[in-house]
């Protein structure tokens, strides 16, 4: 899945957090689909962009007061089903 822009990355690991909230589980889960760096770059820059939030010390959670969630590409969803 190297074919994957930096947009479908973001969108991809803001559905996986959706899937999976506890952030070892998600990089677990990730690691089929992305390098590690690129999922954590890719949760960094979500929290930056406050798309996503830490609430706790292993817990993620979309933003979804700040912003919604991005329309799922039909082209990710056989990867957020497989995850």
């Amino acid at each position: 899945m190297a074919d994957l822009t930096f947009n479908d990355k973001m969108v991809l690991v803001q559905f996986a957090i959706q899937k999976y909230e506890n952030e070892a589980i998600l990089l677990e889960k990730l690691k089929t689909v992305l390098s590690e760096k690129d999922a954590q770059r890719s949760i960094d820059t979500l929290i930056g962009t406050q798309l996503v939030r830490r609430i706790g010390p292993e817990t993620l959670e979309n933003n979804t007061s700040h912003t919604e969630l991005p329309d799922l590409p039909d082209h990710l969803k056989p990867i957020i089903d497989s995850l």
